[in-house]
């Protein structure tokens, strides 16, 4: 396979504007471990995992925190399926709602907020990271809409008829 080169990526007409901001922007500086504390964040996804070190089974839940100083930063909850793990596994996943393991082959329903509480861990070898010690949620907001995503384009022509009374509620009925 042939290497690309600089000039071929930036063939559209974006080369002088890609160099004007690379030359114009300062590199970020190495993201921090969270400080320890509770915080206010969104699930963004729950995803199936096995383990790169053994391949135990599990799921990652994935959260961003969406108020105060650290807004738009991530975290992760990994919840194991072994036999030590699995009362806290079920513990958690009965808080989104997952009362069948099956139900993990589905997303999980956008805009569940949660009240985490965050540790600092240091590892054998000296690495800090940040581990959920509990979540609670605390409510569903509405997503918000990704122009981009073509599941988010209104359909011309079609105009879904509900009854007043699920008018208000678009999810009225439905359950994960």
């Amino acid at each position: 396979m042939e290497r690309r080169s600089l000039s071929d990526i930036l063939s559209n007409g974006s080369g002088n504007r890609i160099r004007d901001l690379w030359r114009n922007t300062e590199a970020a500086g190495e993201l921090e471990v969270l400080p320890a504390g509770e915080y206010v964040a969104h699930i963004v996804s729950g995803d199936l995992q096995a383990s790169r070190s053994n391949s135990t089974p599990g799921y990652k839940l994935s959260f961003k925190i969406c108020e105060g100083p650290h807004a738009g930063r991530r975290f992760w909850h990994d919840l194991w399926f072994t036999g030590p793990a699995m009362p806290q596994t079920k513990r958690d996943l009965q808080k989104l709602g997952v009362t069948d393991l099956e139900q993990l082959e589905r997303p999980l329903p956008r805009g569940i907020r949660c009240l985490c509480k965050l540790v600092v861990r240091t590892d054998d070898d000296g690495n800090t990271h940040n581990r959920v010690r509990s979540f609670t949620v605390v409510g569903i907001d509405a997503p918000e809409i990704d122009s981009f995503d073509p599941a988010n384009e209104p359909v011309v022509g079609i105009q879904e008829e509900r009854p007043e009374a699920e008018a208000g509620n678009a999810n009225a009925g439905e359950s994960f």
